[in-house]
Parts: C-alpha cells; structure tokens; sequence
C-alpha cells in the first residue's frame, strides 16, 4: 500500500479548517455575525463523524425554549430537499452567542457541494447558507482485490481485457461490492505517467492498452483519507506463438449470485469467435460473447481473434439453488386415479403453496402433493434464505378418453369433473389433427390442430341453457371422425 500511497502523493490537499460564515439579516441572525462551521475536508466513517458548528445570534430575541436546527443540503447545495437535519439543540442548549453545536454527516453524505444553515424556531428564522464545501462518508475503508490479485494480464491484439473487482475481497473484510451505491475511478501507470481513464465508473471496465492498473473507490476530494484502494495489474499485449492470453468472465448478478429464475448473465472480452463450456462440455449453440445461465458450475471460454487466442473462466455458483417437479407437464389419466407430485429444490427454508386451476389449496404446504382431480396444478416455492426467491411449477393431468369412446356430454360447472371436452391423446397437441367444433347454426367455434383438450375455454361464452355443438375430428391417416357435444349446465 505504500507504492500506491506514493501513487497519490502529488494529489494530497493541505487542508486547513474551512470557516463557513452564514449570513443572515433576518432577526435571530442579524448582528452582522452568523453562524460559523468549523469543517475541516469533511471526510466522515464509522471512526469519525463529529463536526462543529459556532451559533452567533441576537441573545435578546431568543427564548428560553429556543431549539436551533442544522440542516444540510442535498449534494447539488439545494435547500429544497434537504439530505437530513443534522443536528438539533435543546432548549437552553444554546444561550450565549458564540456557542458550539456538534453535529453528525448522514451515512449517503457523497459530494462536492454541500452547504448547512441553521434554523430558529422560538422566533422562526434562516440563516443565509454556507458556501460550499466536499462531504463524504466513507462507509468502505479497507484495501480491496480486483480479479483475484493476479501479477499480470495478457490481452490479444485488436481486442482488451475485463478488470473488475471482486464479489469476495481477496484482503479479507468486505469488497466495495456490498456497498452498491459505491462507484469507482479507474488509473493506468505508465512509464511515464499516471492516467485516470474513468471516473465515477462502475465495479468492471475493459481496457485494450499496456499499463499498470488499479481501481479506488470514489470518494471525491477525499480520496486521500481512504485505504479503499485495488491491487496493482500489469496487463500486457500476448506474444505471437506463445500461452493463450487471459479472458475473463463477468456474471451480471455477482457471483456468488441469487437466481431471479431467469438467471445471470456472463460477459466476457471481445473477439472474432467464441467457444463456451460448462464443467467441461461444450455449451451448444452459445457463440457470443454473452451467455444467460441459471446453474451453477465451471464455466470456461475461449475467445478467437486472428492467430491468437484467449481462454478465461469462472466458478460460478447460484445461490437460489434449483427447484424441479417430477411429474411431466401434461399427464393423461383415468379420472379419480391419483397422481404424487413430488418437487425437489434446493433453496434455503423452502414454503410450499398448491394451486388447483389457480385456486389454493387448503392444507396442502408440503414438497409432496397426491393429486386426484382434472385441471390445471401449480405449485409456487417460496424461499426466504440467503436468496429470497419465489418459484412456480406447473403440470396438468388430463382425462384419459377411450378411442371408441369420445364423450358426447360435458358440464362445465367448475368442479373439475367432465369441465372440458376430452378427446383422445392421439388427437390433441403435436398430432396435426384437425378440431373443429360447430354449433347448432353451423357457426365454427373452434377450428385448430393443435387442440389441448381446453374446451370451452371460458363457461361464460357458451351463453345460458344446455346447447348442441358438433365435431369433427381428422387424423393425418384415418378417416373423420363426426360426433356431437351436449353442454348440460
């Protein structure tokens, strides 16, 4: 840490007390002296967060159930919405012109142009605001890793490579990472001079040039009171015909990452051509230089660009875990033949909710359900462990209909029992044959080869009274089949 404070040196301030004179000509604070805050470069953390403020006033016109207010700015010096008072004094705390009060940053305090001014409320008064002055509370103050502390980085020519810095602090104690509200500036060394190549930057950056580079938090004009500071990485352009150079692996969520059921995406540098693996097999079809995973598991990458060739990786691990049911998700059975659904995750501390055509079921809030009624079954995993995450699993069971017996009455009532008109499994979905459902009139209600056996979708559109449909039905290689359909409600 020493190379790299010698790195800031020629940025240190000398700082002496800032004196911040208010002004005000209204009756607390018209005696030609306002309030006075002592600040030095306000740089606050959990080891020093005081500050003082010198209340003058006119003694006269104050009683003795006076409070005065510190109230401190937002970060643009806008009074509008103040960031927070800062301090408030008690009756008779303050009696003589000339007195101190001791106040306190907000932890969210980041920026440059902060002002305080102090309010009355006996007599209700302002004064005038301060002039402006940096504040920053420094919330993570330790040395943190980037790309687990390698010596050196090789990139080919014509495309870069991704530094970034750690999910988990190689150092020890926590990574700037679990601040999120944290942003960072980015330097490269040279031989010759020390760049700053981006500011208020985020947690990664892909660099295509030779340098030594390493990352500090941003913490403004007080970057000097922070040990928030990266390692050093040498990165340098590969040889031609010598090891592959280094491509690192990015995970959109972090890693370790919680699993929001789309899962993270993984970045990596840029290249003529990709090649992805996961636990060494080769990912089918994933050609980009982004891939979406849910699992966890090794992920390996070799990226092509020209004659040279880049090869990165990652342990990814997926926190939310994973949740399967074991039943497929469309069952054809006899009615009233019982179905055991079993899920398997696993999440931390997993709740269980069962769904019957999206109605609740009473009681039923184990991983294991015996269902027994036709419809439509879901059951929603509800974690609250590392990750809080919710999971829904469906699957439908569907009457099992004899060829020789396709039912001629249905009664859409809502109880689950002969709801829907079933046909077959050979006819429905993935058979190309040809539904189609015609009323009384001659009217086409359903013409479809892809039936799901959903019919009628909704009761309300039957209309009222027990009606007459007709059908047809016709396979790729069998003849027509015709029948008609009473609704009895």
């Amino acid at each position: 840490m020493k190379q790299i404070t010698k790195i800031f040196f020629h940025r240190v301030l000398i700082i002496s007390i800032l004196t911040l004179a208010l002004i005000s000509n209204a009756q607390v604070f018209n005696n030609g002296q306002g309030p006075v805050v002592q600040v030095p470069l306000a740089c606050a953390s959990d080891s020093f967060n005081t500050y003082n403020a010198t209340v003058f006033f006119n003694e006269d016109e104050i009683s003795s159930s006076n409070q005065f207010i510190i109230e401190l700015s937002d970060l643009n010096g806008d009074f509008s919405n103040p960031d927070d008072v800062v301090e408030v004094s008690t009756p008779q705390q303050l009696t003589s012109s000339g007195s101190i009060i001791v106040f306190s940053l907000p932890e969210d305090a980041a920026g440059e142009n902060y002002r305080i001014r102090v309010k009355s409320t006996d007599q209700e008064d302002v004064s005038s605001p301060s002039d402006e002055f940096p504040a920053y509370f420094i919330t993570h103050d330790i040395p943190f890793s980037i790309n687990d502390v390698p010596d050196t980085i090789t990139f080919c020519p014509g495309t870069g490579v991704i530094l970034e810095v750690d999910e988990i602090n190689f150092f020890g104690g926590p990574s700037p990472r679990d601040f999120p509200d944290l942003t960072y500036n980015w330097f490269r060394q040279t031989q010759t001079a020390l760049e700053e190549i981006a500011v208020d930057a985020g947690p990664s950056i892909e660099v295509n040039e030779e340098g030594t580079y390493f990352a500090v938090t941003n913490y403004g004009s007080c970057i000097t009171s922070s040990e928030s500071i990266s390692n050093e990485i040498n990165v340098i352009l590969a040889t031609t015909g010598g090891d592959p150079a280094n491509a690192t692996i990015t995970s959109s969520l972090g890693n370790p990452f919680c699993s929001d059921g789309i899962g993270t995406t993984l970045s990596t540098n840029t290249g003529d051509s990709y090649e992805w693996f996961l636990d060494n097999q080769p990912i089918e079809g994933e050609t980009g230089s982004t891939i979406q995973v849910t699992q966890s598991g090794d992920y390996a990458v070799i990226i092509t660009t020209g004659s040279c060739v880049a090869v990165g990786s990652i342990q990814l691990e997926n926190l939310g875990g994973t949740t399967t049911i074991d039943v497929p998700a469309v069952s054809f059975v006899e009615i009233g033949t019982p179905v055991i659904a079993t899920v398997t995750t696993t999440l931390d501390n997993p709740q269980f909710e069962w769904f019957l055509n999206g109605q609740l079921i009473d009681g039923a809030t184990e991983n294991v359900f015996t269902a027994t009624g036709i419809g439509t079954y879901s059951v929603v995993v509800t974690s609250t462990g590392e990750c809080n995450s919710i999971t829904e699993l469906f699957f439908e069971l569907s009457a099992l209909v004899d060829v020789d017996n396709i039912p001629n009455t249905i009664s859409p009532n809502g109880d689950g029992i002969n709801d829907i008109w079933m046909i077959p499994a050979q006819y429905v979905s993935g058979t190309n044959t040809e539904v189609v459902i015609l009323s009384s009139t001659g009217e086409t209600i359903l013409q479809t080869n892809d039936y799901a056996n959903n019919w009628p979708e909704s009761i309300d559109a039957l209309g009222s009274g027990n009606q007459v449909f007709y059908y047809t039905i016709s396979p790729q290689s069998e003849d027509m089949i015709l029948g008609s359909i009473t609704v009895v409600k």
